[in-house]
C-alpha cells in the first residue's frame, strides 16, 4: 500500500476523506497527519489548500492531500468564505454558526455556496525516479443558509445548509447522500485519479 497523509487535524474530515477516497483510490492507505498546523495566510481555497498539503508532504516524506473549504454567502459579499473555520474568532463550530446566522438575521438573500479546494502535493524522491508536482482541484456545493440549525450529523456549517433541489439540511444527510453531492467529495472525485495513480 502507498501511503499517503492527510493533511488535516479534523477527525470528522478524516473519516470523510477515507470514505471518498475507499473505492476510487484502493492502492491508498490514508494517514493521519500529526505534525504542526502552517499558517494559512492565502487568499484562496486553493493557495491555503496547498499551503497545507506542502507542510505535511514537508514533515512527512510523504504525499500530501490537504483541502481548504468554507461556506460564502451573497448576502454577506461572500463572508465568511476562507474564514469559515475561524469566522468567530474561536474556531469552534457552534460560535462560527451562531455568528453567520446573527449576520443574516432579516435578510431575504440567504443564497450561499461551500467550496472546495483539495491540494495533492508530491514530494520528489531522493533518488530523483519521482519528480516533485502540485495539484488542485476543485468544486462548489449551492444552496442557502437556514434560519435555524436541523439535524445532528455531518461537521461546521452542515446544521444550517440546505443543499439546492432538498428539502433537508447537510446535517440530515447520511454519510454516503452526503458524499455523492457535496463540495468536497467533488473536488476529491476529481483529484482521486491523481491519487490512486501514486499507487501505480
Amino acid at each position: 500500500m502507498t501511503q499517503v497523509v492527510i493533511a488535516t487535524h479534523n477527525q470528522g474530515k478524516v473519516r470523510e476523506l477515507r470514505l471518498l477516497l475507499a473505492e476510487t483510490a484502493p492502492g491508498v492507505e490514508l494517514v493521519a497527519y500529526d505534525g504542526p498546523e502552517p499558517v494559512e495566510d492565502g487568499d484562496t481555497f486553493a493557495a491555503n489548500a496547498l499551503i497545507k498539503a506542502r507542510a505535511a508532504a514537508a514533515h512527512t516524506g510523504l504525499p500530501a492531500l490537504a483541502d481548504d473549504s468554507g461556506i460564502s454567502a451573497h448576502a454577506l459579499g461572500g463572508a465568511p468564505g476562507i474564514h469559515s473555520a475561524r469566522y468567530a474568532g474561536t474556531r469552534d463550530d457552534d460560535d462560527n454558526i451562531d455568528l453567520l446566522l446573527a449576520n443574516l438575521v432579516g435578510v431575504a438573500d440567504r443564497s450561499a455556496q461551500f467550496s472546495c479546494a483539495a491540494a495533492l502535493v508530491v514530494p520528489a524522491s531522493a533518488d530523483g525516479t519521482v519528480a516533485a508536482r502540485e495539484l488542485v482541484e476543485q468544486g462548489e456545493w449551492r444552496g442557502e443558509v437556514l434560519e435555524t440549525r436541523v439535524g445532528t450529523g455531518g461537521h461546521g456549517y452542515d446544521p444550517v445548509f440546505r443543499p439546492e433541489g432538498d428539502s433537508r439540511s447537510a446535517a440530515e444527510l447520511t454519510p454516503d447522500e452526503k458524499n455523492a453531492v457535496s463540495h468536497r467529495s467533488r473536488a476529491f472525485r476529481a483529484i482521486a485519479p491523481h491519487v490512486a495513480a501514486l499507487a501505480g
